[in-house]
């Protein structure tokens, strides 16, 4: 009688208890694996689903992640001997891998290394100039350079609760406004190319407009999640077009496959690190300007893709990310440095889409294209003029993401200043050829090719020097006061 008095209740029972686990984890699962998790940083997202958004992310840097491989390699000599055709295309899968394995650091931290935002590593364009000047030297310098630059920005990225208070919103806003406007002379270069065409010829305006319209139409039409693959559906339908105005060239997959194989692991430590100390000077001084590119990205996608600010973890993992993944492509695959790429930066911008499940599937493509060299030499034949077409909105919505952050900071007297400020000196320098003529080398390659460096540097200065209140009329500025005065 007393021991049936402490009966378990049938639904507390051991069974019961584990059944109605298992379906509360069944239940959970089918939660998680769901497509409106790719607007959530976290869950799980059908693979179905999942692998067209990755692919997008790829599509959308592909050439401009491989375009400065090329670039490099074809100034650069090694022991005195320039590169084959067969070193340059090893690189150029290396470029792939390392991107892929960038991307997935950031999506997934190890350590300190990486921000768990939904950032896509790409092979820089920043370091193009520096590095060819140095490579044309000698490629074993320009590796040992980025070994120490690397080392340099990982470290900046672990000590960043020492200085991340110096680095006031402004700034970050003027920077993130600056990389849009910066790019923008890259997607109409792209809109107005081909390799077939001269620039600027109506076959490549009309397929790069044909490329945007199919992105606007898909957008404007297209219901539900559909919506946010309109980069992918534009590029598909320029990628037709292209074809039918023979701007695609397929040899180039065939070539490849002889040289490389189907099957073809990278080349690792192939080159041996210099270590020279003019050449470290100058590629850290561009490392860094690539953090301050790079906290204006992982910024940009915290407040146009989460909305809300980036923390002082993510803001260091980011940049040990940049700085010691740099690092190992330089050192052990023989690239050069990457970082975050703006491109993909427009598209969460636009899109929204932020699941990092989601966008881990771009990176394994990277990943696998770097093992596989024909489906790399597949997706680099994707005219300039259909990547053009796709790219120009994206980097308008960066500009987008860059003025909605002044506004949030608030433009009263003191971050106008800083904004105009920042924004005539350091874009208006790189509209003038031979402004910095007179200065070190170095200070022109920075400067004057890079407008984020001089709105880095402008608005940093300005932001610690102003006083936190400026008034208008203590300036001498034209207000309805002072104009009574007058």
């Amino acid at each position: 009688m007393f021991f049936s008095c402490l009966r378990i209740p049938k639904e507390l029972q051991p069974r019961q208890l584990l059944e109605r686990k298992y379906e509360d984890m069944k239940h959970t699962s089918r939660e998680q694996a769901s497509v409106e998790n790719i607007y959530r940083l976290e869950g799980r997202v059908p693979v179905g689903k999942a692998i067209p958004f990755g692919l997008q992310h790829v599509l959308a840097m592909f050439v401009s992640n491989v375009a400065p491989i090329i670039l490099v390699a074809s100034v650069a000599l090694y022991n005195g001997v320039p590169f084959t055709a067969v070193e340059t295309a090893r690189l150029i899968q290396n470029a792939m891998m390392i991107a892929g394995i960038g991307t997935l650091i950031q999506l997934y931290p190890i350590w300190k290394v990486g921000s768990g935002l939904p950032v896509v590593m790409g092979v820089s364009f920043t370091f193009v100039s520096a590095m060819m000047v140095v490579a044309a030297r000698d490629y074993g310098l320009m590796v040992g350079a980025i070994i120490v630059g690397g080392c340099i920005e990982g470290v900046l990225g672990l000590t960043v609760k020492y200085w991340r208070r110096f680095v006031a919103p402004i700034v970050s806003a003027c920077v993130v406004t600056t990389i849009g406007f910066s790019l923008l002379s890259v997607g109409i270069n792209s809109y107005g190319a081909s390799d077939v065409y001269e620039f600027g010829s109506w076959p490549n305006l009309l397929v790069g407009t044909i490329t945007l319209a199919a992105c606007l139409v898909f957008q404007a039409l297209a219901k539900g999640f559909w919506k946010q693959l309109y980069v992918l559906f534009g590029l598909a339908v320029g990628y037709i077009a292209a074809i039918c105005f023979g701007m695609v060239d397929f040899s180039s997959i065939g070539s490849t496959v002889e040289e490389l194989g189907i099957i073809s692991l990278p080349m690792l430590l192939h080159y041996t690190p210099k270590f020279q100390l003019g050449a470290i000077i100058s590629v850290t001084l561009v490392f860094l300007v690539s953090a301050a590119e790079t906290i204006g990205d992982t910024t940009a996608v915290c407040t146009g893709g989460l909305g809300r600010d980036i923390t002082e973890k993510e803001l260091s993992g980011s940049l040990c990310c940049d700085g010691f993944i740099s690092a190992v492509s330089g050192g052990l695959f023989g690239c050069t440095p990457i970082t975050s790429f703006s491109q993909n930066v427009g598209l969460v911008a636009m899109t929204k889409v932020v699941n990092r499940f989601t966008i881990m599937f771009g990176a394994l493509t990277l990943v696998i294209a770097g093992l596989f060299p024909p489906i790399g030499a597949f997706f680099s034949t994707l005219p300039s003029c259909v990547l053009g077409g796709c790219t120009v909105i994206m980097f308008g919505a960066i500009i987008v993401s860059g003025v909605t952050m002044l506004g949030q900071c608030g433009l009263d007297q003191r971050n106008t200043l800083i904004a105009a400020a920042s924004f005539a000196i350091g874009i208006g320098v790189t509209q003038v050829d031979g402004f910095f003529s007179h200065m070190p080398q170095v200070v022109g390659d920075i400067f004057s090719g890079n407008p984020v460096a001089g709105v880095f540097v402008v608005s940093m200065l300005l932001s610690l020097l102003l006083p936190k209140k400026v008034d208008l009329k203590d300036i001498d500025a034209l207000t309805a006061e002072t104009l009574e005065k007058k």
